[in-house]
């Protein structure tokens, strides 16, 4: 595995802990039955999309980084591939979060583009390196 590549995992190991300690807030929200969360569905809906979408996301990355250093691109392209796999589980999961960052938010504001925004960047990554493995 390449040196480039191995740091994008380090970089995305070191995520977990994000993703970690959003699921204990989240828990603790839970528990302690937080007003602006449990009697607010939008956002007790968006940051749990939130907290699954960093985790799903972080590992997908992992799954697909060592599938980078065997695609037929160059280094340029190899790089902006990890990058946009770095970007969506911390894009799309801040626009899911700050969107309702306020606990009376009853609806998103514009920071959930970032959701988008994350989104694009998984998609075009993933063609990227589907692409440039055939």
């Amino acid at each position: 595995m390449s040196s480039a590549t191995l740091a994008t995992a380090g970089i995305l190991l070191i995520t977990v802990v994000a993703v970690a300690y959003g699921g204990l807030t989240l828990l603790m929200h839970l528990a302690r039955r937080k007003a602006g969360y449990l009697d607010n569905p939008v956002r007790r809906g968006l940051w749990t999309a939130g907290h699954a979408h960093a985790g799903v996301l972080v590992l997908f990355a992992l799954v697909v980084l060592p599938y980078v250093d065997h695609a037929d691109a160059s280094d340029g392209v190899r790089t902006l591939i990890r990058s946009l796999f770095v970007a969506a589980p911390v894009l799309m999961p801040l626009g899911f979060f700050l969107s309702v960052v306020r606990p009376r938010d009853t609806r998103p504001n514009k920071l959930i583009w970032l959701t988008v925004a994350g989104g694009a960047c998984l998609v075009v990554g993933a063609l990227l390196l589907g692409v440039s493995l055939l």
